[in-house]
């Protein structure tokens, strides 16, 4: 008993020191994510004169959200997202923003885009530091990339590498 007793004392003795002196008096951290999706059913796709203006767009929104955008790229049927995340968002809240803004968006730049919706869901992969310039230079050559591999093909890889269980009838929805 006056042995717990001692480390009770003791662990209450390192908090209070720790609370006085504020050793950690605010949250940080530096989240780098790999966000994958595509256009739902491929029904309407994404011209190539439209993205720039896009992904532009998508960096706007991944800003206002307090994040980084690091890079943006895709085809004419899915996109490669690499940023940090604020550490005030879920993934799953900071996707929903991309996707319903740049969806509400692209809709406003013509008839062509009039019924256009992302899918439902998304992929999400953490990414290390060390391993950023990889993941970024990956996204940067998406369209040569993507002459030899589906996006299919891609998604269930990138699935299969982090360990994600899946079940494919829903993955294209």
């Amino acid at each position: 008993m006056k042995k717990y007793r001692l480390r009770l004392e003791k662990a209450t003795e390192l908090f209070c020191n720790f609370a006085k002196n504020k050793i950690m008096p605010q949250s940080l951290s530096k989240l780098y994510v790999h966000i994958i999706f595509h256009v739902k059913n491929n029904d309407v796709l994404i011209r190539t004169e439209d993205e720039k203006e896009l992904y532009s767009y998508i960096g706007g929104i991944i800003k206002a959200n307090e994040s980084f955008p690091i890079k943006i790229n895709g085809t004419e049927n899915h996109l490669h997202i690499l940023t940090t995340v604020s550490k005030n968002l879920s993934l799953a809240k900071f996707v929903e923003e991309i996707k319903r803004n740049s969806s509400r968006w692209i809709k406003s730049k013509g008839e062509h885009y009039q019924f256009f919706a992302w899918q439902g869901g998304y992929a999400g992969y953490s990414v290390s530091q060390s391993k950023v310039a990889a993941v970024e230079n990956y996204i940067e050559n998406q369209k040569e990339h993507h002459k030899a591999e589906t996006l299919q093909d891609e998604y269930v890889k990138f699935l299969r590498e982090y360990d994600v269980e899946f079940d494919e009838k829903y993955l294209w929805t």
